[in-house]
């Protein structure tokens, strides 16, 4: 078995770019977010006068990344209204709706519409759909006698930053929508942020990945697309070109998602959940008592983080740019969180203590000139110790424990069936449905399918104690294209698509060096190693990453060889900054080796379910249109920093950002760029597939 969270070694040797600040300057994303803005008050400016803004409700989480209220008021918008079924009452002649194309919405505009002319009330509309326009809607509102009454236009809503090296286009729906309804609209929506993201940014000299959905967007993205506008804000030009574009299926790699996330902000979105970037805390950690002249105590903030469960609360963002303290937490491992909020303690203490030795007018200033900074940090860390010991009780309890376990033996291939009745064990127990499913599909998965007994038996407990309005769920998670939860053997009526889905995981496993044991000589190479982020196993959509952008990490663990090579003691020397000793990293680090694509790894990538692809000189992307300049690829590395751009189709975890990141650090001379259709986690997909048993009812395919 491999460690568990909360018995893996405290090392802060996972150390994230709050700590490990970089020279070398990655692609701009502010861009994107300014981009967004301006679009949107173009939007809005394009209707004259007062407006009464109502709104899908799901928008509202993307919007407020791109802007706020009071921006919203100062060009013309007069009251918001959430976008829901009933009269719609405007003070305004100008009413704005502002939506996804979802038939439930059109229906909805439609009626308001209609209630108003039949009441006399003469209004003025406007549908701005996101992130762009569909005939079908312009067909519904015309079948319903309103077209003539509405002018339609597209909001282009794309990528969002959420972090300094992650956009998404938020959609939660992505994973649902493909894999269970079979609507490929978001791999047309996928490639049009993408078309947007080369014109801003420059083309993709190369595009790579793995899956089926993956293949048909690369597939679009090598063709003259539509235009669409420009962006509203042009990008200089970089310091770092974009080199690559590496595109995976989120199907490839489903064990990822299903498995519990242990980084401090997988963690908490597995816990509390972050939406947006944004999670709901107590208000008391949030607008604590005023205590100028108190230290960060260890005392103090503990005290102050106790009783909290419970009480009122209040959304926070969750932002490296404002909270430097969470940019050296959030991709640590869970278990040396506390160490490193320990030491920020400690340190924060002794600057406090300065004030004491302060003698002369000149240390006074200098003291007070740094009051400031310090009362910030030390609200972060209270902030942060709090959010901790809410986590820290859950990750006792013995459901997190029991499924942590059966989640590293079936990882392990150890007592396989002893799981699954494990797994039975736990829903007589009353654990979390989400929990539950989560288990057996990744039994399904590694096991290369359940007894068909056992299976029965499984399905039978869990409809039992659930409710029987989760067979849907079941019957989803079973039929392709989806087809992660399978008896073995297989049925002879199976299609062959659902035999070609399975994953070879024992095989995979082994080449794809997926486990690190917890003997005592792999414990260094898992905490210098991206399985760290599951305290031992890699996730294979990292590795497939690093087939392409860092070969040596596949087949060995690249910091100890580094070292090694060099003749330092693994993790010290190379990690000086990360634990405030010994060399800078930097001193150590290689250039990072041009992109060739699979090569070296095509006989893994050929045993992994789905289409394989490898697209060099891409240069028919945007047409004749696109004035972007072809980058060579390879790029010279020594000579220049480039940016390599991965794009989960179907979404990405925390952890998955997280890996990314430490591979990010190993090297100079590459950055990567994470591009995603939102973030997801294993509870988040579940949710998404059982929250509607119906197949393809809510979503518009839109014309092309």
């Amino acid at each position: 078995m491999i460690m568990a969270a909360t018995s893996a070694p405290s090392s802060d040797l996972q150390t994230t770019t709050g700590v490990d600040r970089e020279t070398e300057q990655g692609l701009d994303v502010e861009i994107l977010r300014e981009s967004a803005k301006k679009a949107l008050i173009n939007a809005l400016n394009s209707v004259n006068g007062a407006k009464t803004l109502v709104l899908d409700p799901t928008l509202a989480g993307p919007l407020g990344l791109v802007t706020e209220v009071a921006l919203l008021k100062h060009h013309g918008v007069d009251k918001m209204f959430w976008l829901e079924p009933g009269p719609l009452t405007s003070t305004t002649t100008n009413v704005v709706y502002l939506c996804r194309p979802l038939m439930k919405y059109v229906k909805i505009i439609a009626d308001q519409i209609k209630r108003h002319t039949s009441g006399s009330l003469k209004h003025m509309y406007t549908l701005f759909l996101v992130p762009r326009t569909s005939t079908l809607v312009s067909r519904i509102l015309e079948e319903e006698g309103v077209l003539g009454d509405v002018t339609i236009s597209s909001y282009n809503l794309q990528f969002i930053p959420i972090a300094e090296d992650v956009i998404s286009l938020e959609y939660d729906g992505a994973f649902k929508e493909l894999w269970v309804d079979g609507d490929e609209t978001i791999i047309y929506n996928s490639a049009l942020a993408l078309d947007v993201l080369q014109k801003t940014y420059g083309q993709y000299p190369r595009i790579v990945g793995k899956g089926d959905y993956a293949s048909k967007l690369a597939s679009l993205l090598t063709k003259p697309l539509p235009n669409q506008p420009v962006p509203v804000v042009s990008a200089t030009p970089s310091s770092a070109p974009i080199d690559t574009l590496i595109i995976l299926d989120r199907r490839v790699d489903m064990v990822t998602p299903l498995l519990t996330q242990l980084t401090y902000e997988g963690l908490i979105d597995e816990v509390i959940g972050i939406k947006n970037s944004h999670v709901e805390l107590p208000m008391s950690l949030l607008n604590p008592p005023p205590a100028p002249n108190q230290g960060p105590s260890q005392a103090s903030t503990s005290a102050a983080a106790t009783s909290i469960i419970g009480e009122r609360t209040k959304k926070y963002h969750l932002s490296a740019v404002t909270d430097p303290l969470f940019a050296d937490l959030r991709d640590l491992n869970f278990s040396s969180v506390g160490k490193r909020l320990s030491r920020t303690a400690h340190r924060l203490d002794e600057e406090y203590k300065a004030r004491q030795q302060a003698k002369t007018v000149a240390q006074l200033r200098d003291f007070v000139g740094k009051l400031g900074g310090l009362q910030c940090e030390h609200q972060a860390l209270r902030l942060h110790t709090g959010l901790s010991e809410i986590l820290l009780p859950h990750t006792r309890t013995d459901v997190f424990n029991k499924s942590l376990e059966i989640q590293q033996n079936l990882l392990a291939s150890y007592e396989s069936s002893a799981q699954v009745t494990a797994i039975e064990e736990m829903v007589a127990q009353g654990a979390d449905m989400q929990t539950i499913v989560r288990l057996l599909c990744l039994a399904s998965i590694t096991m290369g399918g359940i007894k068909t007994r056992a299976l029965d038996s499984v399905r039978r407990e869990f409809l039992q104690a659930y409710g029987y309005h989760f067979l849907p769920l079941l019957l989803s998670l079973s039929s392709p294209p989806l087809s992660i939860l399978l008896p073995n053997p297989l049925p002879p009526s199976t299609s062959p698509s659902v035999t070609a889905s399975k994953l070879p995981f024992s095989t995979v496993r082994k080449s794809l060096r997926l486990l690190i044991d917890d003997n005592p000589e792999a414990l260094e190479e898992v905490e210098n190693d991206i399985s760290f982020v599951y305290s031992g196993y890699a996730p294979i959509s990292v590795r497939l990453v690093q087939c392409v952008a860092q070969k040596n990490g596949v087949i060995s663990n690249p910091v100890v060889d580094k070292v090694t090579n060099s003749g330092g003691a693994a993790g010290s020397a190379d990690h000086g900054d990360a634990v405030g000793k010994g060399t800078s990293i930097d001193a150590k680090k290689l250039y990072a080796h041009p992109i060739v694509g699979w090569k070296g790894f095509e006989d893994v990538l050929s045993t992994l379910p789905g289409k394989t692809f490898d697209i060099p000189s891409v240069n028919t992307v945007t047409g004749t249109n696109s004035g972007t300049t072809l980058v060579p690829s390879p790029i010279r590395l020594h000579e220049q920093t480039s940016t390599t751009v991965v794009f989960f189709l179907g979404g990405c975890t925390y952890t998955e950002i997280a890996a990314l990141r430490w591979i990010n650090r190993q090297h100079r001379g590459r950055k990567f760029l994470i591009a995603t259709t939102g973030i997801i986690s294993g509870s988040s997909l579940i949710k998404s597939i059982a929250g509607d048993g119906k197949v393809g009812q809510d979503s518009l395919r839109g014309s092309r």
